[in-house]
């Protein structure tokens, strides 16, 4: 599967909260590092990570663009609140081996109504 063909099918999954859908998009050993957290290691990690976030936060994926480049997939997406974020997913043998992703974590705490850590 080439890397957008494969976000495509990520941004259908992560639309209807399918946890175990999305886990299986990643390699064993992948790493997803959204740039306000920790980088996540390992497929159930990932998987527990999507878990929590669903169940914290409603979280939609609306496409603007996406572009491809060798095995890596660039998602540029909003959401219905307005906030706007980009992913980097590099795929290798058809799976999520690693994924970057930028967005502001103070807006989005505050649109889902979420409690702001001290100090931000």
């Amino acid at each position: 599967m080439k890397p957008r063909e494969l976000v495509l099918a990520w941004v259908e999954a992560f639309n209807v909260a399918d946890v175990d859908a999305l886990a299986d998009f990643y390699a064993e050993d992948a790493v997803n590092h959204q740039v306000a957290e920790s980088p996540v290691e390992g497929r159930e990690a990932i998987r527990a990570m999507f878990k929590s976030g669903f169940e914290n936060a409603d979280m939609t994926c609306i496409i603007e663009n996406i572009f491809e480049d060798g095995d890596w997939a660039i998602l540029e997406w909003k959401d219905p609140l307005g906030l706007r974020g980009c992913g980097f997913f590099q795929v290798k043998e058809d799976k999520i081996a690693f994924q970057r992703g930028y967005w502001d974590k103070l807006s989005f705490l505050r649109s889902q109504g979420l409690p702001i850590p001290s100090g931000s």
